[in-house]
């Protein structure tokens, strides 16, 4: 089911399936699709990752499709949306959840999988989204093709949480966040200035807890209410959610 609603800068879609593994399986061939037009295009595909249980999902059906040899793995530039501020390695940083989970088993250029620095590489948090941030600008991206975003029970996307002062930045492409309101207190976010400059932004949600973000979203809530809702694609903006997170719709 897909239906559209008016939003600030561009239409937003809702395509619903019936549970959390078709969509998995769903976004996965999505993406395969996404990419190779991408680099179809451009030469190269900048996408942006998230964590969270279907974030990763998401890469054990890639590593299941057989289409995913269409993709030239070598010409994918990879970046996360946010990180824990923790040790490279750490089983709870978003980066290795998604390497267990599949990213690491495809033909992906190291050079090319942009990790956030953690405390064993960065002095502090500031540091690293400061290292983060000059990542993204030598890049030579000038927007991520596809950023995918996990959206929280509380709105939140990447780690703006609404109400938190990070959420509240400006003119910086990622910012350090402290005092998260879930663990790990420390973590590193892109801002959403980063998070718009997307050719598409893609919000992929499951779950009967997301069903009053997926609404809240999806209708343009206010700032203290709905990071998800301030973010939206250059191109095209896409809520991919299961039926109980659409439940309310």
């Amino acid at each position: 089911m897909t239906t559209a609603s008016p939003h600030p800068a561009t239409d937003v879609e809702v395509v619903v399936h019936p549970g959390k593994q078709e969509l998995s399986d769903a976004i996965a061939a999505r993406l395969v699709t996404a990419v190779v037009d991408a680099q179809a295009a451009r030469g190269v595909a900048h996408l942006s990752l998230t964590g969270g249980s279907l974030g990763s999902d998401i890469w054990r059906s890639v590593a299941a499709l057989p289409a995913r040899h269409a993709v030239d793995w070598s010409r994918v530039e990879l970046w996360w949306g946010d990180e824990r501020y923790l040790p490279a390695g750490d089983p709870d940083r978003n980066d290795v959840q998604n390497d267990d989970a599949g990213l690491a088993s495809l033909a992906l250029d190291p050079a090319h999988v942009h990790r956030v620095p953690g405390p064993d590489a960065s002095e502090s948090a500031e540091a690293s989204a400061t290292a983060y941030a000059e990542t993204v600008r030598s890049s030579g991206a000038g927007a991520f093709d596809i950023m995918i975003l996990g959206v929280g029970p509380d709105g939140h996307v990447a780690s703006l949480f609404p109400g938190h002062p990070a959420q509240q930045t400006t003119d910086a492409i990622a910012v350090a966040v402290h005092d998260s309101p879930k663990p790990p207190p420390d973590r590193v976010s892109l801002t959403f200035e980063a998070l718009r400059r997307s050719r598409q932004v893609w919000f992929v949600v499951a779950g009967a807890d997301k069903a009053e973000a997926v609404v809240n979203g999806t209708t343009g809530a206010t700032l203290d209410v709905s990071s998800a809702a301030q973010v939206t694609g250059e191109e095209r903006t896409l809520w991919l959610v299961d039926a109980d997170a659409a439940q309310r719709l």
